[in-house]
């Protein structure tokens, strides 16, 4: 069983990078929960997203503790999460925008800092930090692969206004992985 929490600012593409995560254990054919929680503001306000994904059926969509992977993409995200992460868990860490030494708090836990901000915004489009953030899935786990993703990028946005813009995640992933 993993227990993940994907957490930041509103806008920041929370709940499509943990659905796409969700997207991914249920084509390995896991069970799979996804309860996104976020302020009625919406942009810039805080959004966070749980996904359990198990290969035995999940009793409870809740993760309240002893997170096993954190993705937090900005400094109040990791107030509210790190504390619930387990020891020996894994925390992804936008670095652009969270400058603390997340390491230095909970030496217990793997830290991954990426540059996800600003490796978005030299690509030339913001809305793919998300994905920039996804290449520490495939740098820190055997959870799927590149191909996995792009599988499902296409599947996510076959139809959808911003199918162009499925080359351009899987570029943020792989500038990501660098």
């Amino acid at each position: 069983m993993n227990k993940m929490v994907f957490s930041g600012f509103g806008g920041q593409g929370i709940l499509v990078l943990a659905e796409v995560v969700a997207t991914l254990a249920m084509k390995k054919g896991n069970h799979v929960t996804w309860m996104p929680s976020y302020g009625a503001e919406m942009r810039g306000g805080t959004a966070n997203c749980a996904v359990i994904t198990s290969d035995r059926i999940i009793g409870s969509p809740l993760v309240q503790s002893n997170i096993d992977i954190l993705v937090a993409m900005n400094q109040p995200s990791v107030d509210k999460f790190l504390p619930k992460v387990r020891a020996g868990g894994l925390v992804l860490v936008n670095a652009s925008i969270v400058t603390e030494d997340v390491q230095a708090r909970r030496t217990d836990v793997d830290v991954l800092a990426i540059d996800a901000t600003n490796i978005a915004v030299d690509i030339g489009n913001l809305r793919v930090a998300n994905m920039v953030m996804l290449a520490g899935f495939l740098k820190k786990t055997d959870l799927f692969t590149l191909d996995d993703i792009t599988d499902v990028l296409h599947e996510r946005f076959a139809g959808a206004r911003s199918k162009d813009l499925i080359p351009l995640n899987v570029q943020a992933i792989e500038r990501g992985l660098m």
